[in-house]
């Protein structure tokens, strides 16, 4: 019995471990136990695939974060964090980033080594350009950066083939820039308010 018990013991282990070395489908990681506390998760850090700290009063970004080799999602929406650490691409299976409403300034300049990011909320924020190398997240699907003052774009944002939802509402560009976009990115859905008569 005590035999049969470790076998099964072992096979768990190595679906676990299994699971981990892979990214995983939006739906499958739905299914996985999503940490709320920080000292929670690193409790058990090769386990944490879903970390969401919303609303903790964070005024840095959290550096012990980047002891959790296997995320995958992380929410840090509504804190008060202005920039991130060059070191976040430590974090090499991050598929899921939330940032909005931090008044964060800039993203770091390497921030296109993300390469495995689909999914990126920055809204509501403070940022007035993107990285040049923000055009290497070809994996990326799905950006929101409603409502911040952006007045550059890297000239590679075209690199971003797989885009399929795009928000930027509330940010001032004009009619030529909005028409170039929609024929760059013809199969996303993208949003943006009137436009100004502004030369960006």
């Amino acid at each position: 019995m005590g035999k049969r018990l470790l076998i099964l013991l072992f096979c768990f282990v190595s679906i676990l471990s299994s699971a981990q070395d892979e990214l995983l489908d939006s739906l499958t990681l739905v299914t996985y136990q999503e940490y709320t506390d920080l000292e929670e998760a690193l409790k058990n850090p090769n386990n944490v695939v879903k970390l969401t700290l919303r609303k903790k009063k964070y005024k840095t970004f959290p550096t012990q974060i980047l002891e959790l080799k296997n995320l995958q999602f992380l929410d840090l929406s509504k804190n008060a964090i202005k920039e991130l650490p060059d070191s976040i691409v430590q974090l090499k299976k991050l598929q899921f980033l939330l940032l909005s409403k931090n008044g964060l300034e800039r993203l770091p300049v390497n921030f296109g080594n993300m390469g495995n990011l689909i999914y990126l909320n920055i809204n509501q924020n403070d940022i007035t350009n993107l990285p040049y190398s923000f055009g290497n997240l070809e994996k990326l699907q799905y950006l929101d950066m409603w409502s911040n003052n952006l007045d550059f774009m890297p000239e590679n944002f075209n690199s971003l083939k797989n885009l399929k939802w795009l928000d930027m509402r509330s940010i001032l560009i004009s009619k030529s820039v909005q028409d170039n976009f929609y024929n760059t990115f013809p199969n996303a859905r993208i949003y943006f308010s009137p436009p100004c008569n502004c030369g960006s």
